[in-house]
C-alpha cells in the first residue's frame, strides 16, 4: 500500500503553528514512507472564507521549502483539490446515504432549532423529530419548510443503541458509546453547502488517504467518521491523532501566548530552517538528546512511533535561542543578504542601501551575527552605526556602583583613549582599557558601559572598540563630548 497522506486547511485565517505542525508531521511522514503529500483546501465555509488566508497558505509553505506532491497549483489524478469545486460529489453521495436508509431529509426551520437548542438546559443536540416522519407528515413539513423560503437540511443517522471504535496509531483503541455522539448530525445544508463531516469523509475515500494525521481535538470526531465509512461500505484510513501545542501555562496556545501564525514569525524575523526544526520537535522526537535536524534529515528519519501522547509545549524563549544557532550558521554573505530587508523596513538604509551603507553592513555582519537571535533585532543594534542616536535619559550611562561625577570622569579618561584609535590596534586598545579601568579601580563593564552609551544611545550594543572604528573616531569623540556635556549640566 502506497501512503498517501493530505493537510486540509480551512482558508478562514492565517497559517498557524498548530495547523503548520500537522502539514509538517503529514508531509515527513509522506517522505519517509516513499508516499504522496497532499494539499486539499477546504473552502466550504464561505462566510469566514478569505482571500488573503488562501494566499498565507501558499506563501508561508513556499517560504520553509515544503512542497505537496497533488493540489489545486500543481495538479493531480484526484482531483479537483478545492472543495467548492467538489459539490455535485458531496450532493451524490448524500443521496446515496438516503437511499442506503442511512440519512433523512429534515425540515425543522432555523427559528425552532433555534427554540431547541435555547430549551436544553444543556447542549443533548437535536432531538430526532424528523427521522422517522410518516409521507403524510414529510409532505406537510416540506410545505411548511418552503413557505418560509428554506430548504431541508440531510441529516445522518447515528445508531440509537451500541457503541463505534477505531484504532489511533498512538492513543489505541478508542471507544466511544452511540448516544454520546452528536445526535443525527447535519451532513449537507439547505444550500447545498456539506459539511465538514460529510466532504471529509468522502474526499478522503475518493482521494485514497490512507493515512490521516490530525490534531487530538478531532478525535470526538473519530466515531462518527467511522460510522459514515461503514454506511458508504468503505474501509475507514489509520487514524493518528497527534498531541497537542500548548503554552507553557498548559493552555492550547493561542494569541494570548504571544506570536501564534507563521506570517508574525517571518516578519519577526525567525529563518524558515529553524521554525521548520523546532516545529518538528512539538510532539516527536528521534531521541533522547538529537535537536537539530535539516528538512532533509527529518524527510528520512521521521516515523510515527517516536510520536509523544503528551502535549508538546511551545517556548518562545526555545525558539529564540534556536534561530540564534541558525543565524550563527549561516553564511555572512547570505545573512547580510537576509538582514537588508529589515534595516530597509526600519528605516535604517536606503532601498536600495547606498555604496557607504553597504559598506558599513559588509564590516558589522561580523560584530552582530553572534548577538542576534532575530534578524528583526538588527535595527535596534545597529542604528547608531547608520544614524546619530542620544539616550533619552543621558543618566542611563551612570553605572549603578559611580556617581555621576566619577562617570564623568571614566567617560573623560576613556574618550583620552578613543583618541588613539586610528593608532593602536583592535588588542593593543583592549589592554589600554584594561589597564586604565585598574587605574581608576572601576571593573571594565562600569568604564565601557558609559562610553557605549554615548556612542549608541543604548546599553547594548556590538563590541566598542569594533564600532568606534565603523563610526570613526572623530564622530566618535564627538557623541562622547555630548554625553559629557549633558552629565555636567545635571550636577
Amino acid at each position: 500500500m502506497s501512503v498517501r497522506v493530505r493537510y486540509a486547511p480551512s482558508p478562514t485565517g492565517l497559517q498557524h503553528i498548530g495547523g503548520v505542525r500537522t502539514a509538517l508531521f503529514n508531509y515527513f511522514f509522506a517522505r519517509s514512507q516513499g508516499g504522496s503529500f497532499i494539499l486539499r483546501v477546504e473552502d466550504t465555509d464561505r462566510t469566514r472564507y478569505s482571500d488573503e488566508a488562501l494566499q498565507d497558505l501558499y506563501d508561508t509553505f513556499q517560504w520553509l521549502g515544503i512542497r505537496w506532491d497533488e493540489g489545486p497549483d500543481v495538479g493531480g489524478d484526484f482531483g479537483p483539490y478545492v472543495q467548492s469545486e467538489r459539490f455535485d460529489l458531496y450532493r451524490e453521495y448524500a443521496d446515496r446515504l438516503l437511499e442506503s436508509g442511512h440519512a433523512y431529509r429534515c425540515y425543522c426551520t432555523a427559528e425552532r432549532l433555534e427554540e431547541l437548542r435555547k430549551s436544553q438546559k444543556k447542549a443533548t443536540g437535536y432531538d430526532r423529530r424528523c427521522r422517522d416522519l410518516s409521507p403524510e407528515e414529510e409532505k406537510r413539513l416540506a410545505e411548511e419548510l418552503k413557505s418560509q423560503g428554506q430548504e431541508p437540511v440531510i441529516r445522518f443517522k447515528i445508531p440509537l443503541e451500541g457503541s463505534t471504535s477505531f484504532s489511533d496509531e498512538i492513543m489505541g483503541t478508542i471507544t466511544r458509546k452511540n448516544r454520546d455522539i452528536n445526535p443525527d448530525p447535519v451532513i449537507l445544508k439547505g444550500d447545498g453547502f456539506p459539511t465538514y463531516h460529510l466532504a471529509n469523509v468522502v474526499d478522503d475515500h475518493l482521494m485514497e488517504i490512507t493515512h490521516i494525521l490530525r490534531a487530538q481535538e478531532w478525535i470526538p470526531s473519530g466515531p462518527l467518521h467511522v460510522l459514515l465509512y461503514e454506511a458508504f461500505g468503505w474501509e475507514p484510513p489509520k487514524y493518528c491523532h497527534l498531541p497537542m501545542v500548548m503554552g507553557k501555562d498548559g493552555q492550547k496556545l493561542s494569541k494570548r501566548h504571544g506570536s501564534t501564525s507563521v506570517r508574525e514569525f517571518r516578519n519577526e524575523g525567525y529563518l524558515p530552517e529553524a521554525l521548520l526544526n523546532y516545529v518538528s520537535l512539538l510532539g516527536w522526537s528521534y531521541d533522547d538528546s538529537r535537536e537539530f535536524f535539516t528538512r532533509e534529515e527529518l524527510e528520512e528519519l521521521f516515523s510515527l512511533e517516536k510520536l509523544n501522547k503528551a502535549p508538546g509545549v511551545f517556548d518562545y524563549k526555545k525558539l529564540a535561542w534556536f534561530n540564534g544557532q541558525y543565524i550563527r550558521q549561516t553564511e555572512d554573505g547570505e545573512l547580510k543578504e537576509a538582514l537588508i530587508p529589515f534595516l530597509v523596513r526600519d528605516g535604517i538604509v536606503s532601498d536600495p542601501p547606498t555604496k557607504d551603507e553597504r559598506r558599513i553592513i559588509d564590516n558589522f555582519i561580523p560584530l552582530v551575527k553572534p548577538r542576534l537571535k532575530t534578524l528583526g533585532e538588527i535595527a535596534a543594534l545597529v542604528r547608531f552605526l547608520f544614524q546619530d542616536v542620544e539616550p533619552e535619559d543621558p543618566e542611563i550611562a551612570v553605572p549603578k556602583k559611580l556617581d555621576l561625577a566619577e562617570t564623568i570622569g571614566v567617560l573623560e579618561s576613556g574618550r583620552e583613549l578613543i583618541s588613539r584609535l586610528d593608532s593602536l590596534g583592535d588588542e593593543e586598545m583592549e589592554e589600554q582599557f584594561r589597564a586604565r579601568a585598574q587605574e581608576l579601580e572601576v571593573k571594565l563593564g562600569d568604564m565601557m558601559g558609559p562610553l557605549r552609551v554615548g556612542l549608541t544611545g543604548s546599553t547594548v550594543s556590538p563590541p566598542l572598540i569594533e564600532s568606534c572604528r565603523l563610526i570613526g573616531t572623530d564622530e566618535s569623540l564627538r557623541r562622547i563630548d555630548r554625553l559629557i556635556a549633558a552629565l555636567k549640566g545635571r550636577l
